[in-house]
């Protein structure tokens, strides 16, 4: 199992951040079959402001790439995808076209 952590913001408007929510409480089925079958086993989703923090963690089979491709061919997860940016923009670091950007683990502590 490993674990990739990203990062991505909203638009700074309370409507729009609540209604981003909203859809998140309540995520289309075919959205979570595709994140299944991409080999994504947990999926949590962290806010602070406008500013969105999530942890996947996949399975062996699981590749970005792959995902990408998945997605591509999939129209309802365009749907979803097209949907979301609505709410979304993307980091001031982002490069065109980029939306959930992959942060770099810094630090690890275990007891």
């Amino acid at each position: 199992m490993k674990r990739h952590c990203l990062a991505l913001d909203l638009k700074d408007d309370p409507a729009l951040i609540a209604a981003y929510e909203k859809y998140h409480s309540d995520v289309w089925p075919e959205i979570l079959d595709s994140l299944r079958d991409s080999g994504i086993v947990h999926m949590e989703i962290y806010r602070i402001s406008n500013r969105l923090f999530m942890i996947m963690e996949v399975n062996d089979d699981f590749s970005f790439e792959k995902k990408a491709q998945m997605d591509t061919e999939n129209s309802r997860v365009q749907d979803w995808e097209d949907l979301m940016w609505d709410y979304q923009q993307a980091l001031p670091i982002a490069k065109p076209g980029e939306k959930w950007l992959l942060m770099e683990k810094i630090f690890d502590f275990n007891a």
